[in-house]
């Protein structure tokens, strides 16, 4: 693969800045459960970049809850780039003069080179037959996902939820309110991010259903053979975006510019793509998914557009201070 970006070399003559001086090292803050996807990712792009320029990397990494990172950031950990698992997060950057604002034309697909959605995973043999959103919502289930509030996966089963109890009612906001509290109140523990909950329901033994992102269900399954953890596709689910972004104030300071696009353009390719496949992520390249199509079962997706009128509308009605994530949270 060529880097188009290379061509910033030559401006770098133009500008007296000697490309020599650019950092070949970038640290890629992202979402809580990325720790082996990266591990897997970072070495190939490195090799890569060592062919396309000679030059070596080193790519480090950051990972927690999603607004926690974009929180961190803020607050002066120097990403170099973002890939995180919720939209909501990079606007916060762009609104803290982190990001530019036209991030989602940055890169294609709406600069989300992969995604996933809410599913499920249950315990061996699925002994309370688990099959959908409305099983979460039983008096004898208890569901186990991260807090909405600090998590970008937990907020995503929220919404999820959200719109599968609007689907199933009409289209009722009261009902479907009602419906998640529901299954909130059942919640044992809300951990702060999606690798805390993997552990209390997996390690802890706690709860009857892990409720994240369909990628994670496929790497936790495998993680934890022995345990025969079954993986459940509900019938409706959200579409959930991976959007990355340069965080360009950061970059510039840090002379990383040219490596930081190099390596999220890089994410678009088939190597990276078939290694996203191969950890469970729904991929954008039309070979690589339909090389995995049984990894990634028919499920009836939503849109945050179609349900909810898009993320500033879900920011604005649902998770701002009294809004209705705090209303059917009350008593958590």
């Amino acid at each position: 693969m060529k880097f188009p970006y290379l061509r910033a070399a030559a401006l770098a003559l133009v500008l007296g800045v000697s490309p020599a001086a650019a950092q070949d090292k970038i640290l890629n803050v992202s979402y809580d459960i990325a720790r082996e996807l990266f591990e897997a990712l970072n070495p190939q792009f490195a090799a890569e970049w060592k062919t396309q320029t000679g030059r070596d990397v080193t790519i480090d990494q950051s990972h927690g809850g999603s607004s926690k990172q974009a929180r961190a950031i803020l607050e002066g950990l120097n990403a170099d780039v973002v890939t995180f698992n919720q939209e909501t997060d990079i606007d916060v950057l762009v609104e803290g003069g982190l990001v530019d604002a036209n991030w989602r034309e940055a890169f294609p697909n709406g600069a989300s080179p992969y995604y996933s959605l809410p599913a499920f995973l249950v315990r061996k043999g699925n002994p309370k037959g688990i099959k959908d959103w409305s099983d979460l919502a039983r008096d004898d289930v208890q569901a186990v996902f991260p807090n909405p509030k600090t998590s970008g996966n937990g907020r995503y089963t929220y919404l999820a939820a959200y719109a599968y109890g609007l689907d199933q009612n009409g289209g009722d906001q009261a009902k479907a309110q009602e419906f998640v509290r529901k299954i909130l109140s059942q919640v044992p523990v809300f951990d702060t991010g999606g690798r805390a909950a993997t552990q209390t329901f997996a390690e802890r033994e706690i709860g009857d259903v892990l409720v994240t992102f369909e990628a994670e269900t496929g790497g936790i399954a495998k993680q934890y053979e022995a345990q025969g953890f079954e993986r459940v596709t509900p019938s409706l689910s959200l579409f959930s975006a991976f959007p990355v972004a340069v965080v360009k104030a950061n970059a510039d300071k840090n002379g990383s510019t040219e490596v930081s696009t190099g390596y999220l353009n890089w994410l678009y390719t088939p190597a990276a793509q078939e290694t996203l496949a191969q950890n469970y992520y729904r991929v954008t390249d039309k070979d690589v998914a339909a090389k995995h199509a049984a990894d990634a079962p028919e499920v009836k997706l939503v849109t945050v557009d179609e349900v909810f009128g898009g993320w500033d509308k879900v920011r604005e009605e649902h998770l701002s201070d009294g809004g209705i994530l705090d209303q059917v949270f009350v008593n958590q």
